[in-house]
Order: structure tokens, then sequence, then C-alpha cells
């Protein structure tokens, strides 16, 4: 008979801390994928923060999430513009910037795309 499993982990050991300018994102392993905790200062905008350091304007990853607290503005590149807050599933595909609202830290976890997210 195959062994069970029963794992937990926490973000405060991650695998791996990615920081930026008035931001970090930090990845687990756990369950055969990647899940990622993305934390953002009021004033953080992805293009300016993560985005510069790699040359691009838009994020072109696709995330799905859930956001834990704050607030963020999502303006994708065909114009659309939505609003997420506390306890918002999110999924946004590829064309993207955001920015932080508010003078509340933004905090998201990751289900899709955080393997990729803001790597060198």
């Amino acid at each position: 008979m195959p062994e069970s499993v029963a794992t937990t982990r926490r973000f405060d050991e991650p695998d791996e801390r990615r920081d930026f300018p008035l931001g970090r994102f930090e990845l687990v392993q756990i369950g055969g994928m990647t899940v990622g905790r993305a934390e953002y200062e009021p004033g953080w905008r992805w293009s300016e923060h993560v985005g510069a350091m790699q040359g691009q304007v838009a994020c072109e990853i696709a995330h799905v999430g859930l956001v834990l607290s704050g607030r963020n503005r999502i303006e994708m590149t065909d114009g659309r513009v939505i609003q997420v807050g506390p306890g918002d599933l999110f999924e946004i595909g590829p064309g993207h910037d955001s920015v932080v609202i508010g003078d509340e830290p933004y905090v998201s976890i990751h289900f899709l795309g955080a393997d990729q997210y803001a790597s060198t």
C-alpha cells in the first residue's frame, strides 16, 4: 500500500525569495507545485519595480491567485482595468501592469505563474 503524504510548509521559511524595490515574492514547493506569496508596499508598480529590471513594460506571466490584504489595480494592455481586494480570487492573463492602490501593503498568494514571476 502506498504511503500517505501529509506535508506542511510556511512562507516563514521559503525555498526562494525574490526581492525588488517596494516588494518581494517568496516561493514554496509543495505537492509538486510552486506557490508564491507577493508582498508589495504602497506605491509599488510592476512596470517600474519589476519590469524595468527585465526591460519589460508589461508582465507576460499568467496568474491565478487569492488576495489576502490590500488592494491592487490590474491594467491590461488591451485597456481593461480591474481592481482586486481581500478575498478576491483572480485570474490574470499575460499582458498587464499592476499597481498597489491605497495606503495598505498588498499581499496575495499565487497558485499559477509563481515559478516564473520576477525571475532573472
